[in-house]
């Protein structure tokens, strides 16, 4: 399919305060997963492909929040005055995750660069068709600012009478939700270079790192309450008191000998995976040897 036209793209940001528009309370939630695809997609993309577009899915919470769980890129050319899409592509691919999720739906498409572009606004068009209301997502893979920005849009047509004059690309809150193993993944990923991965010991490092900065935070807020230096919020009291009652009440001789086994066992692992490593190497040498005899 190939489309085009002369309408405007305006792109705002996100709001400050409460907007009146249906667009500006809108929000979404993002997995890592989807940022993976995104940036898989773009690795492997032709050379001439300045940029990779796909199709989002997932689900619209109760709440109104989009909840996107999962994606797939779609095969386009563009120019600076049509866009083409591979629609049967995008129909099968569809299907096919439909088979093995069918709670998940299309809730919008994606794009990697910065901010909106004229071909966005035809490709918007075409997914307005596909489901109402759809989510814009950008990823900045170039790390124009230092780091791989991430933001969802949603797009308001702008008309003067029966003639639309422009599309108006509307900034949207942005959650991205991961557990702690995906944010160090996340982390490298945001990341323009990168020595090494980290090892299991200096993974664990850095996160007791952050749960010490954490701590500290959460006992400055506890002890410049009691001064009456900064007013009391209930709400992070109670999650305070919930932290603090989910933690196991363990003797510290039994706490440490649970870090200890943990680490014992974490460096046995990484004892065995170099064995394996050896003897398949060492194998594969040998099999070399025995086809060249």
């Amino acid at each position: 399919m190939a489309v085009s036209s002369e309408h405007t793209v305006l792109q705002f940001a996100a709001p400050s305060g409460v907007a009146e528009s249906a667009a500006a309370v809108l929000s979404a939630r993002v997995h890592p997963l989807v940022i993976f695809n995104i940036c898989d997609c773009f690795v492997r993309r032709p050379d001439q492909a300045e940029r990779v577009i796909g199709t989002l899915l997932g689900s619209v919470l109760p709440d109104g929040t989009v909840d996107i769980r999962n994606s797939y890129a779609v095969p386009h050319n563009e120019s600076t005055e049509q866009v083409a899409l591979d629609i049967d592509y995008h129909h099968n691919m569809l299907a096919s995750h439909l088979k093995v999720n069918p709670k998940e739906v299309i809730v919008g498409w994606y794009s990697t660069g910065v901010g909106v572009t004229g071909g966005s606004a035809l490709i918007h068009d075409f997914y307005s068709r596909e489901v109402p209301n759809p989510i814009h997502l950008t990823v900045d893979t170039g790390f124009s600012n230092g780091e791989g920005t991430i933001k969802a849009y949603v797009s308001v047509n702008l008309s003067l009478g029966d003639q639309q004059l422009a599309a108006q690309f509307q900034e949207i809150p942005l959650d991205l939700r991961m557990v702690e193993a995906e944010r160090v993944g996340f982390d490298l990923l945001k990341n323009t270079a990168v020595d090494k991965l980290p090892s299991d010991l200096e993974g664990m490092e850095l996160t007791m790192e952050r749960l010490i900065a954490l701590i500290n935070d959460v006992y400055k807020y506890v002890d410049n309450v009691v001064e009456g230096r900064t007013s009391a919020d209930n709400k992070i009291g109670r999650c305070i008191a919930d932290a603090v009652a989910s933690l196991p009440k363990f003797p510290p001789q039994a706490f440490d000998k649970l870090v200890n086994d943990s680490l014992q066992d974490q460096l046995l692992l990484l004892y065995l995976s170099s064995i394996t490593r050896t003897q398949l190497s060492l194998a594969e040498k040998l099999n070399t040897a025995a086809q060249l005899l």
